[in-house]
């Protein structure tokens, strides 16, 4: 046998796709997209915001990547895995679980199970783990959910205006931090939602998470270098702010708005960028290497298949047709489903609400349009109530009609320090003297101060019948309540009182429990159960 002959024979065989594939896939697909259209629909809609404008990369990103593995794809068998179509099932469970809840978050993440699962199903577990990476990358496409979303907006309001304004005065500049408000006297800067540095933060993790995919280096380095990019954000980001707060004072108010704004935004990210690559060389050179930048970081190209490769047809497993065919089932569920009409009890509107309670005098305040643009209740109360000219207490209620589409009760625990209050005390107590629909009443008892103030509040959630002080324990009740009572509406109920300089904590906590008592058994008109 000559050499080239044996050449030939030691060539790896490839396994190329039988006719069945593609009508497994186009079933696998059109019901994919049957099932879960409306919450994919939603997604994509999302990407039109700021904050997730880099979602549309991700897509053919995640596609590159399995191109990429093409040929360790071609040179596998596809045994297939049972456990891919239990995958395939729970996603199909928590699909269900999200469209008679209407979350549509959860939906979202259902599809990437369902499309995990079929992978599975179809090519088993040797050679899934060759496209784990692209799909574990599609999480990033996915909107966070609401209420985390704004939580973690808010502490980085708070985080990147603290580190602004220390940039700010080591410029010589006087300037005054209130919460997320910043202060230089002539001009206010607030630093609001879309200041957090939210929408550097989700491309630029992306960008960390390609990166490190690239990087050729041990796994530890690979990780600090994708953990990075939160603080290389919230930095850069706050050296944005406190470069506007400093351009402001010298030439004015026109530096923080229109394009000049824009633009200090696209410079901080693309520095952001540069500092995530500098990171990387300066990781490789502290661990000794002298490989060059062609070495330590490349997007290798998958090779061509050589001439004369042989291809043998690859069979399609049962466990993909089970998948499939599982499926195409769920299609006759999804597409009969009925549009679940979310039940709205009835209740009395708070411009009701008694401004005389007992020995309580109140009068009612309005609160700011962007307050209200932002918190999004269906209704709500803010009064001040007065006793005797000594005792007062600020009372505010919000109303949600419906919580499925993320509109929810912002924590005042979240909210408070952005109004430069800081918390000095927290715990939870329950009020065995006041009762609502039976019950003690718990509350969440917050001591805060801000300069010389100080102030006691107490809160609650008070949700289709439910007392809450856990706001993870709302979320739970509101999925639950949605899929066995097809109602998400509820309420937040919040009581302040000033503490006198000369006053006490426990006159202050006397205070609130007799108002409470007074409030709490009118609630149900205004709260249903």
């Amino acid at each position: 046998m000559n050499s080239e002959a044996s050449g030939a024979i030691r060539m790896p065989v490839l396994a190329a796709a039988r006719p069945g594939w593609l009508i497994m896939l186009l079933i696998t697909a059109l019901a994919l997209a049957l099932i879960f259209f409306s919450a994919l629909s939603s997604m994509v809609q999302r990407w039109s915001e700021a904050d997730y404008s880099h979602a549309w990369l991700i897509p053919p990103i995640a596609a590159f990547l399995v191109w990429q593995r093409r040929d360790a794809l071609l040179g596998r068998s596809f045994s297939g895995s049972w456990w891919g179509l239990a995958l395939v099932l729970f996603g199909l469970l928590l699909w269900l679980a999200g469209e008679l809840s209407s979350l549509y978050t959860l939906i979202q993440y259902a599809f990437l199970v369902t499309l995990a699962g079929v992978t599975l199903a179809c090519i088993g577990g040797p050679a899934f783990r060759l496209l784990a990476v692209p799909l574990l990358l599609l999480l990033f496409m996915i909107p966070l959910p609401n209420f985390i979303y704004l939580n973690l907006s808010q502490q980085l309001q708070l985080l990147s205006s603290q580190i602004g304004v220390w940039v700010i005065r080591h410029f010589g500049i006087s300037v005054f931090l209130e919460g997320n408000v910043i202060d230089l006297g002539n001009y206010q800067l607030q630093v609001v939602e879309a200041c957090s540095g939210l929408r550097y933060l989700f491309p630029l993790m992306t960008l960390g998470f390609m990166v490190a995919l690239f990087f050729r280096a041990p796994l530890w380095q690979r990780l600090l270098l994708f953990v990075s990019t939160a603080p290389i954000t919230v930095l850069m980001n706050s050296f944005r702010i406190g470069v506007i707060g400093v351009l402001v004072d010298r030439y004015g108010s026109a530096q923080a708005e229109g394009f000049l704004h824009d633009f200090e935004g696209w410079v901080i990210f693309m520095t952001c960028f540069v500092l995530l690559f500098a990171e990387m060389w300066l990781l490789t050179r502290l661990s000794g290497s002298k490989r060059t930048f062609r070495q330590i970081f490349a997007m290798d190209l998958p090779p061509r298949l050589p001439k004369g490769q042989s291809l043998v047809p690859r069979p399609v497993p049962w466990q993909a047709w089970a998948a499939a065919a599982l499926l195409a089932a769920a299609i006759v569920p999804a597409l009969s489903l009925p549009e679940r009409v979310e039940v709205a009890p009835s209740r009395a509107e708070f411009s009701e609400f008694p401004l005389q309670l007992a020995a309580w005098n109140g009068r009612r305040e309005q609160m700011e349009a962007m307050y209200v643009d932002t918190l999004k209740f269906s209704d709500y109360i803010l009064a001040d109530y007065i006793r005797d000219n000594r005792d007062g207490v600020n009372f505010y209620a919000a109303y949600y009609e419906s919580q499925r589409k993320g509109q929810s009760a912002h924590s005042p625990k979240g909210c408070l320090p952005g109004g430069g209050w800081v918390i000095e005390a927290f715990d939870r107590r329950v009020l065995s003297r006041v009762s609502v629909n039976g019950s003690p009443l718990p509350v969440n008892r917050v001591l805060i101060t801000h300069g010389g103030n100080k102030q006691l509040v107490y809160y609650w959630f008070q949700q289709r019948g439910r007392l809450i002080t856990n706001e993870y324990l709302v979320k739970w009740y509101l999925l639950w309540d949605a899929l066995t009572r097809n109602r998400s509406d509820g309420s937040l109920v919040r009581l302040i009182t000033p503490i006198a300089p000369t006053g006490s904590e426990q006159r202050a906590d006397e205070v609130l429990q007799e108002f409470a008592r007074n409030v709490a058994p009118l609630l149900a008109r205004y709260i249903p159960n």
